[in-house]
């Protein structure tokens, strides 16, 4: 099962002296998950993060992920805020 969604995505335990310390937040849809892949694109790159409950795909600036640090194995929360949710109806 894999959603897709425009999301942000924080490092946990980051090293950088000028990391910003989240200690609390509004989004309430939240995923602690691992960097299972990134495609890289000339402006925006696509990030898989593997939680327990399945993929999320976020589709985030090729900078973010430079100042961010990302690479595969990364420890991150992917936070999902939406405005809409779309329903499809499976089978006949």
């Amino acid at each position: 099962m894999a959603m897709q969604a425009l999301i942000w995505m924080r490092i946990i335990n980051q090293t950088k002296e000028d990391a910003m310390a989240i200690s609390e937040i509004n989004v309430r849809n939240q995923f602690r998950g691992k960097v299972k892949e990134i495609i890289f694109g000339p402006v925006v790159s696509e990030v898989d993060v593997e939680t327990q409950h399945g993929i999320v795909t976020s589709v985030i600036t090729s900078r973010s992920i430079q100042d961010l640090d990302l690479k595969v194995g990364s420890e991150v929360i992917a936070l999902v805020k939406s405005t809409e949710v779309s329903i499809a109806k499976i089978g006949g």
